[in-house]
């Protein structure tokens, strides 16, 4: 058991460490966690109901995971490719539309949650 919660707490150093990564490397990570802050601080301040609170919460992450995602794909296509090679930018491109698709879709959540509140 012991060893369990010391693979455990590895596994988990190592998700820590990559996040801290993208964070440090990408820029626009850093700005969907001030974008996720702030929407943080207008939920409390519009007192979203438990229902809100939580399409906000999975909004949010669901974009911030995209990010990870994008980066490590980005990272990835980098290594197996350092060179320019057309096939390796159709990759990133593709995986960058995934992070707009998620940013439109919080975007679309974020305005129906607090656009009602502001008119």
């Amino acid at each position: 058991m012991g060893h369990n919660v010391s693979r455990l707490r590895k596994s988990f150093g190592f998700a820590f460490k990559g996040i801290r990564v993208v964070f440090a490397t990408q820029q626009n990570f850093r700005i969907h966690v001030v974008a996720g802050c702030i929407v943080g601080v207008c939920g409390i301040f519009a007192k979203l109901t438990s229902a809100e609170w939580s399409i906000i919460t999975i909004s949010v992450f669901l974009v911030l995971s995209m990010e990870v995602m994008n980066s490590a794909i980005e990272k990835m296509v980098d290594f197996v490719s350092p060179g320019f090679h057309e096939q390796a930018g159709l990759i990133k491109d593709i995986s960058a539309g995934a992070v707009l698709l998620s940013a439109m879709a919080a975007a679309i959540a974020g305005l129906i949650i607090f656009l009602p509140r502001i008119l």
